[in-house]
């Protein structure tokens, strides 16, 4: 089927800034949840009793979810229209049981009383993902809804830009509450600690506020402005088989840039999940100087009390992960503000893959940090004595949160040109089966290789990330992107 983009093009307005930046404030507050739950799910879980091993696969219910829910919510999405809007009930939706999930996960060892504290923090978790899900999905499709293809690299890379506004407070939240407000960043055995369960607090709020804002400040068109006829608005009843024998149709006709943005996003995204997972134990075993056996359960079990010093150690070194990402979500927002610009002068491609170069290098480059002496450093809000090594990773961090914006921008600015306007929510939920079956192949076999193969050495598994990500840069040459050059002419129509 061969579908014009013109006619939707042609209808739908061309936005102010404000406008835009509407459209996307919610998923600050998504990504102020979401980064509090990367920096500090490893945290959590591991104070709960998770070893290095299981980690991984405790974070596979994220990829899991998004896997299972991203195409369903994208599906209906396409069909639903209301008084609230197309993609906004779900936005609205995911918000909701986001932040109830964010309220009860840090308190799994007080709440949880029938099952253990970690297997009830691991549903939490579960929830938390399942209700982010539920909110991504329409949020990069509301951009490909409403945004005009004149404006689609600016409209994108607006999102990366408050996506990462968000990472940096929330990543950042847990050591403002221990060394502004003076919450405590340690607690015993079992149980979490208070500055990490405040930020969850916090994080709950402001996500549900940033997506109110969203659904209020935000009119979607009406079903004409999509250039989609009346009768496309309703759902018609169809079996589960229908609906199976519909959805691998899809699969199976997807467009060919969507194929080919897979591979990056299998190299790009299995290095994502290593990071979010492994950096933790990586920088206090590798900067802090903390034995690999510190994160064992059964040698914790076997020992009456952990000593202070390594209880210290561990609480510092969680606190500066949320640093170090907040510093990469930093740097990645300042790159947002550029982004587009480079696009529009260098292509997306190029800029997508130098990006993932940069990511890369950042990635490797830590390993050769790990200077013990100590060092204060002035962090403006406050000043705190950590080893040289930690400090020194902020220059990474740069390549990172690089890699990071693009990630974020340049597949979904690619392959919203390339899409069926009237298919645009199933097609991007589709799309994160390129997002989630990375994650999940790394959840598998990430807590496997750092066990057998590097013998619980966390560093190592950030390196092979990093050449993960590097493979991801060489894959960007094999993408096909004809709807747009660098000078925004578009060159043909859309085949689907």
């Amino acid at each position: 089927m061969t579908t014009s983009t013109t006619a939707s093009v042609q209808s739908k307005p061309k936005l102010s800034f404000w406008q835009i930046w509407n459209i996307s404030f919610g998923f600050l507050g998504v990504q102020f949840g979401f980064a509090l739950q990367n920096a500090n799910a490893s945290r959590i879980l591991s104070d709960l009793g998770a070893d290095l091993h299981s980690l991984s696969l405790f974070w596979l219910v994220a990829p899991i979810m998004g896997l299972l829910i991203q195409p369903i919510v994208g599906s209906a999405s396409d069909r639903t229209w209301n008084r609230i809007g197309r993609r906004n009930p779900y936005i609205l939706m995911g918000g909701i049981a986001a932040a109830i999930g964010m309220l009860l996960m840090p308190n799994s060892s007080t709440i949880a009383s029938v099952i253990t504290p970690l297997f009830f923090g691991a549903m939490m978790l579960a929830l938390m993902d399942a209700s982010f899900n539920v909110a991504f999905q329409p949020f990069r499709a509301l951009v490909s809804d409403m945004v005009p293809d004149e404006q689609r690299n600016i409209g994108y890379s607006v999102q990366s830009l408050l996506i990462n506004i968000g990472a940096v407070c929330g990543s950042i939240l847990p050591f403002v509450l221990t060394n502004i407000i003076g919450l405590e960043n340690t607690a015993p055995t079992g149980e979490v600690a208070p500055s990490v369960i405040w930020a969850f607090y916090l994080g709950a709020s402001v996500m549900f506020g940033s997506v109110l804002w969203t659904v209020l400040r935000t009119k979607e068109y009406a079903p004409g402005q999509y250039g989609l006829s009346a009768h496309d608005n309703v759902t018609q009843p169809r079996s589960i088989l229908a609906k199976l024998a519909n959805f691998f149709r899809l699969m199976k006709t997807m467009p060919t840039t969507m194929k080919q943005l897979a591979l990056v996003q299998l190299f790009s995204w299995f290095a994502l999940f290593i990071m979010w997972v492994y950096t933790m134990p990586a920088i206090t075993q590798h900067i802090w100087g903390i034995d690999a056996k510190w994160f064992d359960p059964d040698y914790l079990a076997s020992v009456n009390t952990i000593p202070a010093h390594i209880a210290a150690a561990k609480g510092a070194a969680g606190d500066w992960v949320g640093i170090i990402f907040a510093a990469y979500s930093l740097f990645a927002a300042i790159f947002s503000v550029f982004l587009a610009k480079i696009a529009n002068k260098l292509g997306r491609k190029l800029t997508y893959s130098m990006s993932l170069v940069a990511g890369g290098l950042g990635y490797l480059s830590i390993f050769f940090l790990h200077d013990p002496s100590l060092t204060t450093v002035n962090l403006l809000i406050t000043q705190v004595e950590v080893p040289t090594g930690a400090v020194a990773l902020l220059i990474p961090m740069i390549g990172v949160g690089i890699a990071w914006a693009a990630i974020l921008a340049m597949p979904y600015a690619i392959l919203a040109g390339s899409i069926p306007v009237k298919q645009t929510g199933v097609y991007m939920g589709i799309f994160n089966f390129t997002i989630a079956a990375p994650q999940i192949i790394s959840g598998l076999f990430a807590g496997w290789i750092l066990t057998a193969i590097f013998d619980n050495q966390a560093i190592y598994i950030l390196m092979m990330a990093g050449a993960s990500m590097l493979l991801a840069a060489f894959s960007v040459y094999f993408v096909d992107d004809k709807v747009s050059e660098p000078n925004g002419v578009k060159r043909e129509t859309v085949t689907a």
